[in-house]
């Protein structure tokens, strides 16, 4: 029998040629592991390599905490509350049809067991997460990852730590695993004395990694170059034409040559070109804030303050602070008052952090899907394959996206762990 987004193998025509849309870790990485299949392979972007999402986010490697961004918790928000510019989850008053129809289909998946259902289809690919970024640094991509000494969630009090200790009940009963232990704010401050008395109670997670995501990115498109590939920068993408000759890509500049194949990974804007062949999930931005600060201290380790919903991350002499999900359109202007927003957040829960002496502030689109899963397959088409919607995940599970669809469109089946996230659902 012959699924969905699947043709039989003695029928299927492994591609020559074909194009990537997308120069973000999704698209990079589908790109190497195209090349890894023997398949010749081109990158386009409209901007250049890492220039949305993939950029300025806060490089956390943890697929033990990739869980679906749709869940109860959100829900607790209220209208009030989302249509404050300082509140970590934003709205703005004069939300647009699409994104009222994004926020329906969000609140309707925002239940406990549409959130089950979501962790299930997620972790067979959260397990291979890790495995991919090793893939890589043995197959010769120069970039690092780097082991959390210590990765610490930390709260005020032990009350507003119970709501993370429930979320990882649920992760552990989706069969999902992470280490993890309960310390006292002391304890934190001991492991890391970037934290101030404010904190409490801390959460100290065991056996995840970090990168620099814009370092990590720009060297794996050094790897796609040295291995031939092309990648070209400044080209906006308007149309996909499948013909029987082939695939071709209407840009700014005409139309290019045919390809066998082409990957969509465009991020926030994956609708605009998948409408076209049958995509009908809406993918909505949910733009991340970020700066960088200089410290006294660096954390050895990630730093998440979950109630403010705040990620800070060590990045060589600096502390990079991240946070907000702001539902706009991906390239509407940074809004400062996102940044100040962090800003006061962060201000008491630091110690010795020059949060005035920021750089680099910087805001990306997330692209997010209503109930939570990414889009990874073929379209209506078998030639034009879809890959983004991660939400906050893109960067953890870029590397193994890639390796599973460079594997579909290679092959003609669908690994089992992609069902789920068929763009067609």
């Amino acid at each position: 029998m012959t699924t969905a987004g699947s043709v039989p193998a003695e029928r299927h025509i492994v591609p020559d040629r074909v194009a990537v849309v997308g120069a973000g870790m999704v698209g990079l990485a589908t790109a190497w592991f195209l090349q890894e299949a023997g398949v010749e392979v081109t990158v386009l972007d409209r901007e250049g390599v890492a220039a949305g999402a993939s950029w300025g986010n806060a490089g956390w490697l943890t697929p033990g905490l990739a869980t679906p961004l749709p869940e109860p918790a959100v829900l607790k928000y209220g209208v009030r509350a989302v249509l404050s510019p300082s509140s970590p989850v934003y709205v703005p008053p004069t939300a647009s049809p699409r994104l009222l129809k994004f926020l329906t289909r969000f609140a309707r998946n925002s239940t406990a067991g549409r959130w089950k259902t979501a962790m299930d289809a997620l972790v067979p690919i959260n397990r291979q997460a890790l495995p991919a970024f090793d893939f890589l640094a043995k197959a010769g991509v120069e970039a690092q990852t780097y082991e959390a000494k210590s990765f610490l969630a930390a709260y005020r009090t032990v009350e507003e730590r119970k709501v993370l200790l429930e979320e990882i009940e649920q992760i552990h009963a989706s069969g999902q695993g992470i280490e993890f232990e309960a310390i006292t704010g002391d304890d934190a401050r001991e492991i890391e004395p970037s934290l101030s008395d404010e904190i409490g109670a801390a959460i100290r997670l065991h056996g995840q990694r970090f990168i620099n995501p814009g370092e990590y990115v720009a060297l794996l498109a050094d790897s796609v170059r040295a291995r031939g590939g092309q990648i070209i920068s400044g080209v906006d993408v308007h149309d996909i034409v499948d013909e029987i000759r082939g695939v071709r890509l209407v840009t700014g500049d005409g139309e290019t040559d045919p390809f066998d194949a082409v990957v969509m990974a465009t991020g926030a804007w994956l609708g605009d070109l998948a409408r076209q062949y049958g995509v009908r999930t809406v993918v909505q931005a949910g733009r991340g804030y970020s700066f960088s600060v200089p410290m006294a201290h660096v954390p050895a380790g990630p730093v998440y303050f979950p109630a403010q919903r705040i990620a800070c991350t060590p990045l060589g002499d600096r502390l990079r602070v991240a946070g907000m999900m702001e539902f706009r359109k991906p390239d509407a202007k940074l809004d400062p008052r996102r940044i100040d927003a962090i800003v006061d957040a962060a201000r008491p829960l630091l110690r010795d952090a020059d949060l005035d002496a920021r750089t680099f502030e910087w805001v990306g689109p997330r692209p997010c899907t209503p109930d939570g899963l990414p889009l990874i397959g073929a379209t209506a088409s078998p030639r034009v394959f879809a890959a983004g919607g991660h939400g906050m995940w893109g960067i953890t599970l870029g590397p193994i996206t890639g390796q599973l669809l460079a594997e579909t469109i290679t092959t003609g089946r669908t690994p089992e762990e992609l069902r789920p996230f068929n763009p067609l659902r």
